[in-house]
């Protein structure tokens, strides 16, 4: 659990985040990078490459193919779906899938991580924190548990982007307030001024734990 302060302005708060190299370093805080996909694209496509460039050398000079002569293999392809097994041919048409799906969600998914920015208030000067999620919810799981009255192991606190689920399991024969751990949840969240702003919910399950 961690959280990251980015607060390279003279002036700081409000106005250094809107500054455009401080939105580039929150969005970069906050979002997964896709230079891992981006290199591994490149580098299929670079070994295809080399290869197609290979072969047509070899046969250029007339030497024996290391595979496969490139007009067998153009041949072939134009040839489909004759001259294969349907299950090998199916086995790779699965996997050429799998892999465009991949790339296809990395290219249009936001990709966030699980991190939340706190806003701070206009005006107050404050430098741009940057917070994971599980920070959050240790903050959030602490009040709910005070205003519920039960032991750190009977709340459960699951934040995402746009929701807080709080989930309680109260103690046998004491019953407890939800309106009143909600209230407790919407506070803290007031206070930390997310963004973006989650919306908090409390689940109380009907099932209660045996008080030690």
């Amino acid at each position: 659990m961690s959280s990251s302060v980015e607060d390279r302005g003279v002036t700081g708060g409000t106005r250094g985040k809107n500054e455009p190299w401080m939105r580039r370093v929150l969005y970069r805080e906050t979002h997964s990078s896709r230079a891992a996909v981006s290199v591994a694209a490149a580098i299929l496509v670079l070994v295809l490459a080399a290869y197609g460039v290979l072969e047509s050398g070899v046969h250029a000079v007339g030497q024996p193919a290391w595979l496969i002569e490139p007009q067998v293999a153009a041949q072939r392809i134009v040839d489909l779906p004759a001259g294969i097994s349907p299950l090998l041919l199916a086995a790779i048409g699965a996997v050429l899938a799998m892999l465009g799906l991949i790339f296809f969600l990395n290219g249009v998914l936001p990709g966030k991580r699980a991190r939340h920015l706190l806003a701070g208030a206009p005006g107050e000067g404050l430098p741009a924190v940057v917070v994971d999620d599980e920070v959050i919810a240790s903050s959030l799981a602490r009040r709910a548990r005070l205003a519920a009255n039960v032991t750190p192991e009977q709340v459960m606190v699951v934040v995402s982007q746009r929701q807080v689920l709080v989930n309680v399991r109260p103690t046998s024969g004491i019953p407890v307030d939800q309106d009143r751990v909600l209230d407790a949840v919407r506070d803290e969240l007031d206070q930390m001024l997310l963004e973006p702003a989650p919306v908090p919910r409390v689940n109380v399950t009907a099932s209660g734990v045996i008080g030690a």
